[in-house]
This record gives C-alpha cells, structure tokens and sequence, in this order.
C-alpha cells in the first residue's frame, strides 16, 4: 500500500518542470483511478441513481396497478359475460321449450281441424244424401201418384157414363153447398 502511495505522492519522483514522465506501474493506477471514479460516481451519481430508481420503481409498481386493475376489469367482464350466456342459455331454453310446445299445440289444432273438417264433411254428405233420398222418394211418389191417377181416372171414364157423373157432379155441388152454409 505503502508503494501505491508513494508513487503518486511522492515528492522525490516528480519531475522538474521541464520533463514530463508517465507512471508504468499499471496495477497501482488502475485500483487507484478505479476508486477514484468510483467514488466520484457514487458521490455524485448516488442521486441521480436514487432518482432513476424511483422512477423506474414508481412505473413498475404503477403498471402492477394498472395491470391488477386491468386484470379486475377483465374478471368483472368475465362474469358479467357469464352472466349474460346463463341468460341466453335459459331464454334458448325456453324458445326451445316453447316452440316444441307450439309445434305441439299447432299439430293438435291441425289435427282438430281436420277431424272437424271431416265431421263436417261427412255431416255434409250425410244432410246431402238424406235430401236426396227424400227428393228421390217424393220424385217416386208423384209418379206413383200421377200413375195412381191416370190409372183412377182411366178406371171411372170407362165405368161411369155421362148420367154417373152428372150425378156425382151435382153430389159434390151439394156438399160445397153445406159447407158454406155452415162457414157463413
């Protein structure tokens, strides 16, 4: 230590104004300057250190904040969306539900449709034939009757002669006569 001393301050080794020389003891000088430089930056530089390390401590914990707020936001809009596909997930449920009921509902008014659409049909058809069958039967009539009658009428022409039916006529007059006697 003694050595590295002496060779900067010793008194005996400076030259004389008008020469210059270089100190080659390259291990001495380097610890030396080192510390020098050393303890110029920590003296001067302890500061500004202090103060890019705050910052950079304050931006770090500023983006842990920022990131645990992000992250809480992003939490709250997970459930948030949770929340909204259980709704979603109920109400497709319950579309789900409800249609298969209306398709229910609708295949069952369908078929009641039809069957009353039928029944009406056959009652329809029912009602028509029995107004047919009538119509057929009175048609059957008449010409029963009509027969009847040409055949009655056929039958008294050839039995009743011109005095039979004077007769006959005057009877008949007859009765009209009391008939209305008794109306008056």
């Amino acid at each position: 230590m003694k050595n590295i001393t002496d060779s900067f301050v010793s008194v005996r080794h400076w030259p004389s104004a008008g020469s210059f020389e270089f100190n080659t003891d390259i291990l001495a000088t380097n610890l030396i300057n080192l510390s020098v430089v050393l303890g110029v930056l920590i003296f001067f530089g302890k500061g500004v250190l202090n103060d890019l390390l705050d910052k950079r401590k304050q931006r770090i914990l500023s983006t842990i904040r920022n990131s645990e707020e992000l992250r809480r936001g992003a939490i709250e809009q997970l459930e948030r969306a949770r929340v909204r596909l259980r709704k979603v997930e109920i109400e497709a449920d319950e579309y789900r539900t409800n249609g298969y009921s209306e398709i229910e509902r609708e295949k069952v008014n369908l078929i009641n449709a039809t069957c009353n659409s039928l029944e009406r049909l056959e009652n329809y058809k029912n009602e028509t034939l029995f107004f047919e069958k009538q119509r057929a039967i009175n048609q059957v009539r008449q010409q029963v009757l009509q027969q009847a009658l040409q055949k009655a009428i056929g039958t008294l022409n050839s039995c009743l002669n011109s005095e039979l039916h004077f007769r006959t006529i005057s009877a008949n007059i007859g009765i009209l006569g009391s008939v209305e006697e008794i109306t008056d």
